[in-house]
């Protein structure tokens, strides 16, 4: 599979590390670099704005959804390479995993586990194969992976699930994995 599209799920905040932004940034940057658009939820504030900034400075192609009534609230990034505007939140979920080729998750907050959740359900459904990389910077993601083997160990998922996501600990592991 050839990935030239990769939606992007994460924080409208920054976080409370600086190695968030960072890896926002590099991820955008390598993105384009590597010639894959960018997927994501068309804000300009926190982890959004910066790795769509990021791919911009660097020449990339930047697709960006927001629902209508999150635009002032999220700064929408109407300069983009392309900017849409949706009704609705699922609309936005929709939109964006359907025009992307794969998925990477910077660390984030409920909207971002959201996301990521839809994704993983719509894989177990047969809706997509997209991969699912979980970019797990200085280690914000150990929760999740707990939470996750702690569902399938107590038979609410099978294997399967775990197997559908692929985590990373670096900008540059993730990269190379989708290349």
């Amino acid at each position: 599979m050839t990935i030239s599209s990769v939606c992007v799920y994460c924080g409208s905040r920054f976080g409370a590390s600086k190695s968030f932004e960072s890896a926002a940034a590099a991820l955008g940057r390598g993105l384009a670099a590597q010639r894959m658009r960018l997927v994501y939820g068309a804000g300009d504030v926190g982890l959004m704005g910066t790795v769509a900034r990021a791919a911009m400075g660097a020449g990339g192609e930047v697709f960006g959804i927001i629902p209508e009534h999150l635009v002032k609230r999220e700064v929408g990034k109407s300069d983009l390479t392309t900017f849409v505007v949706t009704e609705t939140m699922h609309e936005r979920k929709k939109v964006m995993l359907y025009n992307a080729d794969a998925v990477v998750v910077l660390p984030g907050g409920m909207g971002s586990l959201d996301e990521l959740f839809e994704a993983i359900t719509w894989r177990q459904l047969g809706l997509h194969d997209k991969p699912i990389f979980i970019l797990n910077i200085d280690g914000y993601w150990e929760p999740l992976r707990s939470l996750i083997d702690h569902v399938i160990d107590q038979g609410f998922a099978g294997a399967d699930v775990d197997d559908t996501l692929t985590w990373v600990d670096t900008v540059d592991e993730v990269l190379a994995k989708l290349a």
